[in-house]
């Protein structure tokens, strides 16, 4: 099955439609990007997308691999109630998926119709800032597009599906939720505008603990100039995130390797 360090897994390209195709070279693409801007926990957290013209599924990864080694191929096929309805042959490592990775994304997926991508992560400096009482600060340009992000309380780990409800609801319509003691998640009509949520909050973040770490008084800016900053990064008021740049970051990819397509 291991080539020179490379699962070798058989295209799933034949058994999906052209559509699902692109969804899962987007995803694959999306997992690397995690991986090279530094938001990936190695085999652990999850990102998904949902199938095109099958509402009741979406793609997640295996359970067992790292961001840097998923393909298009790789992914698994899910419905929302957690059967496995696709998966290329593993061989004798048979993966599956991650149980808290069906919890959390099912619930957002079968609550969330405007969602089609959810991001996961345990990035060192979002769960450093899930673990603060004062949350994410509004000390930057960036973590003022954050003003108003959904809080939701640690319960364990996301293993029951009773913690779907509360989930859902801390994450309201919003686009970003931080998971107290624990990480982060986003979600995007596309995958590169879930992608560019993340990566923002991630910024945020290190911003802020950076900040943080000097011991010296934060500037803290008017009210009304937090709020007029919030709204210029509402969908509303701008072209949707993703856009110029999600082209660019496969471009990127594929200057570096391009084995997330296959």
């Amino acid at each position: 099955m291991t080539k020179s360090g490379v699962l070798q897994i058989p295209s799933m390209r034949g058994r999906c439609t052209e559509a699902e195709w692109k969804a899962r070279v987007d995803l694959a693409a999306c997992y690397r990007l995690v991986e090279l801007y530094g938001m990936a926990d190695m085999m652990a957290n999850h990102i998904s997308v949902r199938v095109p013209d099958e509402e009741n599924a979406f793609l997640i990864n295996a359970y067992g691999m790292m961001y840097e080694e998923i393909t298009a191929s790789s992914l698994i096929k899910v419905d929302l109630a957690g059967n496995i309805l696709a998966k290329p042959d593993f061989g004798e490592l048979d993966y599956g998926i991650n149980k808290a990775g069906y919890v959390i994304h099912s619930a957002v997926h079968g609550a969330r119709h405007d969602v089609d991508c959810v991001i996961h992560t345990h990035s060192w400096a979002s769960m450093a800032v899930s673990s603060l009482a004062c949350g994410l600060l509004p000390s930057t340009q960036t973590a003022m597009r954050f003003l108003k992000i959904g809080y939701h309380d640690y319960q364990g780990v996301v293993l029951d599906t009773k913690e779907q409800a509360s989930l859902i609801e801390d994450l309201g319509n919003g686009e970003a939720l931080i998971l107290r003691n624990h990480g982060a998640l986003t979600v995007g009509r596309t995958v590169g505008e879930a992608f560019n949520w993340m990566h923002r909050l991630e910024l945020a973040s290190r911003a802020q603990l950076a900040a943080q770490a000097t011991q010296q008084p934060l500037q803290q800016v008017p009210q009304h100039i937090l709020e007029e900053t919030w709204n210029n990064y509402q969908p509303g008021t701008r072209r949707p995130y993703g856009v110029m740049e999600w082209p660019a970051l496969l471009r990127k990819l594929d200057r570096l390797d391009s084995s997330y397509r296959e």
